[in-house]
C-alpha cells in the first residue's frame, strides 16, 4: 500500500546521525541523498535495502505534534539491537524490548522517541 513516506525534521544532521545508528541493526541504511544544491531548496535522504529508499527525513520546517513509525525487524536480537543503538544515540526510551501479546503472541518490540520527539518502533513478528 505504501510506498515510502517522509517527513522534515529539526536539525537534518543531528537526525541523519541518529537514524544512521539506529536503522543499521535493522539492515537499513540511506540509499538515496538529495542535496540542496540538486533540489533548490531542501536536502533529504532515503533510508531502505537493496537501493530502495522507503523511508525519508529532511530539512525544513518540522511538523508540530508527534506521530508513530514501526520499523520491520528480521529478527529479535535486532530489536534489542535497534533499542540499544537508539538509547546510545541519545534517544528516549519509550518501551523496552519484549512480547506485545495484546497484538499478538510473537508481537516482539522495542520503543523509542527520536530527537524530534517521534514514536520509533522496530518489530519482529517472528517466533522467538
Amino acid at each position: 500500500m505504501i510506498d515510502h513516506f517522509g517527513f522534515p525534521v529539526r536539525d537534518y544532521q543531528r537526525s541523519r546521525a541518529f537514524y544512521d545508528l539506529v536503522l543499521a541493526p535493522l539492515g537499513y541504511s540511506v540509499q538515496m541523498e538529495v542535496t540542496r544544491e540538486m533540489t533548490g531548496s531542501n536536502a533529504h535522504c532515503g533510508y531502505g535495502e537493496d537501493g530502495r529508499p522507503q523511508f525519508w527525513i529532511g530539512d525544513g520546517e518540522a511538523r508540530e505534534g508527534s506521530f508513530h513509525i514501526a520499523f520491520v525487524a528480521k529478527s529479535r536480537k535486532a530489536v534489542e539491537d535497534f533499542h540499544a543503538a537508539a538509547l546510545a544515540a541519545g534517544a528516549r526510551d519509550n518501551g523496552a524490548p519484549g512480547i506485545r501479546a495484546h497484538y499478538h503472541p510473537n508481537y516482539y518490540a522495542a520503543f523509542v522517541l527520536d530527537p524530534d520527539g517521534h514514536n520509533i518502533e522496530a518489530v519482529c513478528h517472528l517466533p522467538g
